[in-house]
């Protein structure tokens, strides 16, 4: 079960794991204007092997889940969604290269972001819970969705949920992740990326046919 904390307290586990003298990735300095709708990013990001970040802004930090194959619109398929730690809020913007030796070393890509808004207002208690209902507004993921906490999960540091989309009108057989597969916020192909920041253009091109 995710414990609730304050935002500073929640990105000690995220600055334990990082060099900010190497990795270009932000600290997080928590001085953030309370904006009026919460954000949401999603992060295609081939480290060790091809993952999808799942980002949602709360208490002044993206709770983040890592998704093995990346979101689905088909509302009968459940994503494998794994809770990692909280990142900072600058996060959301993060595009480029881990450099390898790093924690998470590989291509980072923003592959979608917008806004999110819970279905419950009380978030921390539908997190403790383990189920959380929530619509997106994003460039490519919309509509209605939820997150899940599998059983048994709730005693493991690193908890295991489902991500399933609900049946709306954004509902769909179409699979988003091979059809829109590029960045939001560059246009760039995961390849595109690595060569703009000097990462491994080979392994990050494997990532845009997989």
């Amino acid at each position: 079960m995710r414990p609730l904390r304050n935002h500073r307290m929640a990105l000690t586990d995220y600055k334990g794991k990082r060099n900010f003298k190497i990795t270009p990735e932000p600290q997080g300095s928590g001085n953030h204007r309370r904006a009026p709708q919460l954000s949401f990013v999603v992060q295609k990001h081939r480290a060790s092997h091809l993952h999808y970040d799942f980002r949602l802004e709360w208490n002044g930090a993206l709770l983040s889940w890592a998704i093995p194959k990346g979101p689905s619109l088909d509302p009968s398929i459940k994503r494998l969604a794994m809770a990692v730690e909280d990142h900072p809020l600058d996060y959301g913007g993060f595009e480029g290269i881990i450099p390898e030796g790093q924690y998470g070393g590989g291509t980072v890509m923003v592959w979608d972001r917008g806004t999110w808004q819970s279905e419950n207002p009380d978030v921390d208690t539908c997190l403790k819970k383990g189920e959380l209902k929530f619509v997106l507004h994003g460039s490519k993921l919309k509509g209605s969705w939820v997150l899940v906490r599998t059983k048994g999960a709730q005693k493991s540091a690193r908890s295991a949920w489902l991500l399933m989309k609900h049946k709306d009108r954004y509902a769909s057989l179409q699979d988003i992740t091979s059809s829109k597969a590029r960045s939001v916020l560059s246009r760039r192909s995961m390849a595109g990326i690595a060569a703009a920041y000097g990462g491994d253009v080979a392994k990050a091109a494997e990532s845009d046919s997989e």
